[in-house]
């Protein structure tokens, strides 16, 4: 079956193939004695997941991609109502898109979320999601850019592990490649861990702790609300699209303000993609040099240039999950930790090495 057909086929039956499933439910992670965090099971051949647009609009033709690799990772695909739907630069209006979220999520068939795309939107419903089903049955949420505030809200109020991956506009042709690649071995429960190669600008040092964070618009924004977040003792992810430098210099002074880069384990910069300058003001300074700036005077580990944000090789991450970072003057390793469950069955899977 090509995709067009698939994609057709999808709306009204879902799809199932049978694939080698490596995952399993990790129900807990215990981490420097604090509350456990929660993590969600790992999917298996023959799960559904479910794709919604809580934020911009996606048409339909745009999923072709993303189901097509769903069906060839052996998962039912259950398209939202948000899809193909548009008001203002919404997928819906924001009862639509809640209502839409909210069926999926309280769907007990459905075992994970594949948000549609980022843009904007997200914000204007996370306080009126209902999370009571949720929380006795987490699901996995995956996501970036926009949806950043659902995993900035689901960490700080909930506990729970969110992927930072793909969303499904975000899906080449091959269902394989190194971004989809990341996500299906997510999804399925191996153990991920990158190396890279390190960049000249990077802080040499190790560190371990609960990784957190997202798009840097978003991490800002949601500072103050019912979904920022604590970065004590952690990795924190940022990057971002599309901004005026000056206004990345600004977002990370209000971060350093705020003292949310005090007391950071370590910070992992994604990239920074598409910024702009100002006609008016020419901002000269990198990208790498305005964020180095304002974490020169602490000593804990800095790696730029991860494979993570608006950029085809979008490398999928868990959120919420306690990682390892590595930085030396060579490589980079981002590592996450191996988790054992009540049972003692250890979290195994491949190393991903980032070229």
């Amino acid at each position: 079956m090509n995709r067009k057909s698939f994609l057709k086929s999808v709306v009204s039956t879902g799809v199932g193939s049978l694939i080698l499933n490596k995952g399993f439910a990790s129900p807990t992670n215990e981490v420097g004695g604090a509350a456990p965090v929660i993590i969600p099971p790992y999917l298996k051949a023959g799960d559904t997941i479910g794709i919604t647009c809580p934020a911009g609009a996606v048409d339909l033709a745009t999923m072709e991609c993303c189901c097509y690799a769903l069906e060839k990772w052996g998962l039912n695909v259950k398209l939202g109502k948000t899809v193909g739907k548009r008001w203002q630069r919404f997928a819906g209006t924001d009862q639509e898109r809640l209502e839409d979220f909210q069926e999926l999520l309280d769907d007990e068939t459905v075992k994970a979320i594949i948000f549609g795309k980022g843009g904007y939107g997200t914000m204007r419903i996370i306080d009126k999601i209902n999370w009571d089903k949720f929380k006795k049955q987490p699901k996995w949420l995956v996501g970036y850019s926009d949806l950043t505030v659902v995993h900035l809200h689901v960490h700080s109020n909930l506990n729970i592990c969110t992927i930072h991956g793909n969303m499904s506009n975000g899906f080449s042709d091959d269902p394989y490649d190194a971004a989809a690649l990341s996500l299906y071995q997510v999804l399925f429960g191996d153990k991920t861990e990158y190396s890279l190669k390190s960049f000249e600008m990077n802080r040499t040092g190790s560190a371990s702790g609960i990784l957190v964070g997202g798009n840097l618009t978003l991490v800002n924004a949601c500072t103050a609300s019912k979904s920022d977040i604590n970065t004590n003792g952690k990795i924190l992810l940022i990057e971002d699209v599309r901004e005026f430098k000056y206004n990345i210099d600004r977002m990370m002074m209000s971060l350093k303000r705020s003292g949310k880069l005090d007391k950071l384990a370590g910070l992992v910069v994604g990239e920074f993609t598409a910024s702009r300058n100002d006609e008016e003001d020419t901002f000269d300074m990198r990208i790498e040099d305005i964020i180095y700036d304002k974490v020169k005077e602490y000593d804990y580990p800095v790696c730029f240039h991860f494979p993570a944000g608006h950029i085809a090789d979008n490398r999928a991450l868990k959120i919420g999950m306690n990682y390892e970072l590595r930085v030396g003057r060579e490589m980079a390793t981002l590592e996450e930790t191996v988790m054992e469950t009540p049972s003692g069955s250890v979290v195994t899977g491949s190393n991903i090495s980032v070229n």
